[in-house]
């Protein structure tokens, strides 16, 4: 009898373990979108800053010219 429960007790531990294993690497695969997600997002907003300075810069540029005057 006791010989019967140690093999069950055992067999609910490797299932456990399995189980441990399975979520663990789920965890890893949401991780790494979630990076890619983050290291995406970072580049969106590289090139958006780029061309808002991009903009800002020929908006100055376009002040700075009108505002000689005339000869």
């Amino acid at each position: 009898m006791a010989e019967e429960q140690v093999i069950k007790l055992l067999e609910e531990i490797r299932d456990l373990q399995k189980l441990h294993v399975e979520n663990y690497k789920d965890a890893l695969k949401n991780q790494q979108e979630s990076i890619a997600i983050q290291k995406q997002a970072v580049r969106r907003q590289r090139t958006n800053l780029l061309f808002i300075g991009l903009v800002l810069v020929i908006f100055l540029g376009f002040i700075a010219w009108s505002s000689y005057p005339a000869k």
